[in-house]
């Protein structure tokens, strides 16, 4: 089993207007609503690679149940989210069809208590305990200390579980890395507020530093970019893909878990995070993957090894 973690769950409501226009009253043509946060969006792609996934974290309120309702309809995933009595926020994702842009907004969570914390961090180390591997991921609802991925990442270790991954940013982030997770995957822009550095070799070999044994950071459309015990690599699609970006990272964190639960090699693994997050960009509703779209370009991602300081 592979475990993800959501903190700050969502409900994902996406919004299609023919063209978005500031200071004007649009017209909708379509809406969906899914479960969200990156945790979740990570176990979705897991659960259609085949792999027995459970995804845990906090759900409260009208949203939270509809969250829950939402997991449990034929998504594939173990739902063992934890009841919290604040609401889950909601995102608003607007698309613009005439451009294919996205504008989005994230609502900051409930209040975590205490008490829920402590809660959670039962049922965490009790589902750790079992796992192949963990991801945890995505920003922090109020009341959870900044610090908590660093306590989940040692609480792992401590009941056995291997790997851990770790996706967020800021303080969180900052703070997660002195753990030493097996694996961070920050983007160009989270991983130069962490190093101070925006050339990207150099502030991804510098995170290594910093504590975590691997560091694979996501460049975009020019693909990803690996520093870890074995060696550097970058892995970039065949050419760039045009559509909504929206979870095509949380769906190379997918590829790159999977992989690593199957035992495959770093050039496999990121060449199967590359192609499943191109194959995001792609897909018609956010946070999905073009199967289609995946297999091409997972026989055309170029992989270069022994990249020079």
């Amino acid at each position: 089993m592979i475990l993800t973690v959501t903190l700050n769950t969502a409900l994902d409501v996406t919004h299609r207007v023919p063209r978005l226009r500031p200071h004007t009253s649009h017209r909708v043509t379509g809406v969906t609503e899914r479960p969200g946060g990156k945790g979740l969006n990570v176990a979705r792609v897991l659960a259609a690679l085949g792999h027995e996934v459970t995804a845990t974290g906090f759900a409260g309120g009208p949203a939270g149940a509809l969250v829950r309702e939402l997991l449990a309809a034929g998504t594939g995933v173990v739902d063992a989210l934890v009841p919290c009595a604040g609401t889950t926020r909601r995102t608003l994702a607007v698309v613009d069809e005439a451009t294919g842009d996205t504008t989005q907004f994230n609502e900051p969570g409930p209040q975590i208590s205490a008490a829920e914390w402590a809660a959670f961090l039962q049922r965490y180390t009790e589902l750790a305990a079992g796992a192949r591997a963990v991801a945890l991921c995505g920003s922090l609802p109020p009341g959870v200390p900044v610090g908590a991925y660093a306590v989940l990442v040692r609480a792992a270790r401590a009941v056995g579980a291997a790997p851990v991954l770790l996706d967020t940013s800021g303080e969180a982030l900052r703070r997660g890395i002195a753990a030493r997770p097996e694996i961070i995957k920050p983007n160009a822009a989270e991983l130069a507020e962490l190093t101070g550095s925006r050339e990207p070799l150099p502030a991804t070999r510098d995170a290594r530093r910093r504590g975590a044994h691997a560091v694979v950071t996501s460049l975009g459309p020019a693909g990803l970019l690996a520093a870890t015990p074995e060696g550097t690599w970058q892995a970039a699609p065949p050419r760039a893909l045009h559509g909504n970006p929206t979870g095509a990272g949380d769906s190379a964190v997918a590829g790159l878990l999977s992989a690593l639960a199957e035992g495959l090699d770093w050039p496999a693994r990121l060449t199967r995070a590359v192609a499943l997050s191109a194959a995001t960009v792609h897909a018609p509703t956010a946070g999905d993957f073009d199967p289609r779209t995946y297999e091409e370009v997972r026989g055309a991602v170029k992989v270069t090894a022994g990249l020079p300081d």
